[in-house]
């Protein structure tokens, strides 16, 4: 089976960062959440920026946690393929 493309590999690491902040915050507390993921000759960068009140969480423990669930999304993806 092929590897997954890059475009796959983005919107998978996107939606996992995005999820995790969500869990954490209402979408209406965020008040800018920016996630970049790029993915070019195999190597996956993720950056993850989020404002949002601290009286919840702390927001940069959470961007934090959603840039490592970005990775391991895109880890369980690829390691879905090698195993399919």
């Amino acid at each position: 089976m092929a590897e997954p493309d890059d475009e796959t590999v983005v919107q998978t690491a996107a939606e996992a960062a995005e999820g995790v902040v969500f869990a954490h915050y209402r979408q209406s507390d965020v008040r800018d959440l920016d996630v970049t993921v790029t993915f070019e000759e195999g190597v996956l960068d993720i950056d993850v920026y989020l404002n949002a009140p601290d009286d919840e969480a702390d927001p940069e423990a959470v961007a934090d946690e959603a840039a490592r669930a970005a990775q391991e999304a895109v880890d369980d993806l690829f390691a879905d393929d090698t195993e399919a």
